[in-house]
């Protein structure tokens, strides 16, 4: 027992100790040097304290010395709170803002930049109405950047007059950022709900990123819950609005909110190991009778495979129409 306890006690500095390094490097604002020093001094101290609880004689002063320094730790940390005024990259400087009147939809920033490379772009943010009594369709996309087990995703809402609003939950990078991973689990990031166009958002991510593009039809939706998903959305940019928080790669990232969304409609909705691994995200819809019925798995993922059509499709004014050829679920020549 007095052993599993010293272990207990080296493990519980470690991952202090960890922690605070990882977030005195993602949130000093300071050369590297500065912030290696204070990173070294900070993981010394946990070394001490570690050794401390491991050695027969007890060095309490170095166990002090740890506690102190973690609480002024925790206290530096509750003081970094999430901003709406920043220099925002271009892509995320204006987030979602919309309203529902009645049956129509007003949405006052759609994105739609035209695209040549991620550096060389025109910026044009969009006023859009909607007449949501027109909503027809929804598909699910998955963007994959980082491996099989990983993809960005998005929800795109199909109107009968044939336009596509996409959402998609991202990082808000200021400019000259880059997305972090590991900076997203500390404060690094700001979140942002972006409405866009496909021909945007759909083809940087195809063309321009050369990132590998997915896209299925959601089934078993009615008009009423197709109308509430979509109010879901409006609903929680109007809430970023009014409270800003933090992006988290594991709990509030782009899956987790698509899921907790669509539980909204949808309560029964089990937890499951691939809203983490996004990756995987269209064999839960699959699994959950939330995708095309009547086909395999293995036909709706080689038909839903966008990226050929994508790329061959480019910026033609039938972007959308041309990237839903042959996916189940969609009839022929319509996005709808």
């Amino acid at each position: 027992m007095r052993t599993s306890a010293r272990v207990a006690w080296v493990l519980a500095c470690a991952l202090v100790a960890l922690w605070g390094g990882f977030a005195l490097w993602f949130q000093i604002p300071a050369g590297v040097a500065l912030r290696s020093g204070m990173i070294g001094i900070w993981v010394l101290a946990g070394v001490l304290a570690m050794r401390a609880g491991w050695t027969p004689s007890r060095h309490w002063r170095s166990v002090l010395l740890f506690a102190g320094m973690f609480g002024l730790m925790l206290g530096w940390w509750s003081t970094i709170t999430p901003s709406q005024d920043r220099a925002w990259a271009d892509d995320v400087a204006q987030p979602l803002r919309a309203a529902v009147h009645g049956q129509r939809l007003v949405v006052e920033n759609v994105r739609d930049f035209t695209w040549r490379t991620e550096s060389d772009y025109d910026i044009r943010w969009q006023r859009r109405e909607y007449d949501l009594a027109q909503l027809q369709s929804a598909d699910l996309i998955l963007s994959y950047w980082m491996g099989p087990a990983i993809a960005h995703t998005l929800v795109s809402f199909g109107f009968a007059d044939g336009r596509q609003l996409v959402f998609s939950l991202e990082i808000r990078k200021q400019r000259g950022e880059s997305f972090s991973a590991l900076g997203g689990f500390f404060r690094k990031f700001e979140t942002v709900l972006v409405a866009a166009d496909e021909r945007d958002i759909v083809r940087v991510r195809s063309n321009v990123r050369g990132e590998d593009v997915y896209l299925y039809r959601i089934h078993g939706l009615s008009q009423p819950d197709l109308q509430e998903l979509l109010r879901a959305y409006v609903s929680e940019g109007d809430a970023l609005l009014r409270a800003p928080r933090f992006y988290n790669t594991l709990t509030s990232n782009c899956t987790t909110v698509a899921f907790e969304l669509m539980r909204r409609i949808a309560p029964g909705l089990p937890l499951d190991y691939r809203l983490l691994l996004s990756g995987y995200l269209d064999r839960y819809a699959f699994d959950m009778g939330g995708l095309t019925p009547g086909t395999d798995f293995q036909r709706l993922r080689e038909r839903g495979r966008i990226t050929g059509r994508a790329l061959q499709a480019g910026d033609s004014a039938d972007f959308s129409r041309r990237i839903r050829q042959d996916i189940p679920g969609i009839p022929k020549g319509s996005t709808q």
